[in-house]
């Protein structure tokens, strides 16, 4: 039976779970005695952020579980093997599924030598973790913490996939978008939704375009596959995501899963080369396709 994540709604992002847990940020830790200060923590329960921002930089990345983030208009999803840095000073919410390890490092701005001036997704390589969770000892001398810190700064990357889901923002297909957010699986054609917005089918498609660089069944793939993620990081298999998500075979879900992130839900979910040096899950390109 498909479990339900549907409860209540909140704008630009998907349902709540039941039970989730609403919280506003929590104050930043003293700072460390270098640049980073990293640390751990599991969420039991499904939690949520209220927006904030913080004054330093922040990387965030999750074990067993995602979290997204929205920021303005755009839905950003953290999967295992990816982390999504979050320059000081930048508004957001999040919310992170039951379970999830979640872990995070701050950076101050001016002891960090680069400046990401907009949320990345980051490569999460075993080395920068294991660098990140050294870090996060507080019984390292000074000369030790500026050591790992320094190589944390050079391996430090932005992924090749990115994760940012861009919201239109427009007001002529707003109503849309909230829709599918709420229910992906809505398979309404351009035209049923014409009618029902008392417009035309072609300003629809030009308001996508301009508003997001896709049509609106790229736009709608693109959500879907988003939406994918979570549920394959819930346990979900891909036979009951297909069907959750509106895709008439499991086959035509696979072949759109593909499409937006170059590899298979199965091959996502295989996570057995954790010991090597590579990202372990593929999640979206920068190049929409």
């Amino acid at each position: 039976m498909v479990r339900s994540s549907r409860s209540e709604a909140t704008p630009g992002m998907w349902r709540r779970e039941a039970g989730t847990v609403v919280r506003r940020a929590e104050p930043l830790p003293v700072q460390a005695a270098g640049a980073i200060l990293a640390g751990f923590r599991t969420v039991r329960a499904p939690t949520e952020w209220s927006p904030h921002s913080h004054a330093l930089h922040e990387l965030v990345w999750v074990r067993g579980g995602t979290l997204t983030s929205r920021v303005g208009d755009r839905v950003l999803t953290v999967v295992e093997g990816y982390g999504l840095w979050m320059p000081a000073g930048v508004v957001h919410a999040g919310r992170a599924t039951a379970g999830a390890e979640f872990s995070d490092a701050f950076f101050a701005p001016d002891r960090t030598p680069f400046a990401f001036e907009e949320p990345k997704a980051i490569a999460m390589t075993p080395l920068l973790e294991s660098l990140l969770t050294h870090l996060s000892r507080t019984d390292l001398d000074v000369e030790a913490r500026a050591r790992a810190e320094s190589v944390v700064f050079d391996v430090i990357q932005p992924s090749e996939r990115q994760f940012a889901l861009q919201l239109p923002g427009d007001s002529r297909i707003d109503a849309i978008a909230e829709a599918l957010l709420d229910d992906p699986s809505d398979c309404s054609s351009l035209e049923e939704w014409a009618r029902r917005l008392g417009t035309s089918d072609r300003t629809i498609t030009r308001a996508f375009r301009q508003a997001t660089g896709l049509s609106f069944a790229q736009w709608r793939q693109m959500l879907r596959v988003h939406r994918a993620l979570l549920l394959l990081s819930e346990g979900f298999d891909v036979t009951t995501i297909s069907e959750v998500l509106g895709y008439a075979q499991p086959s035509s879900f696979i072949a759109a899963f593909r499409r937006v992130t170059g590899t298979t839900p199965g091959a996502f979910l295989d996570t057995s080369d954790s010991t090597s040096g590579d990202v372990r899950n593929s999640v979206s390109r920068d190049q929409n396709s």
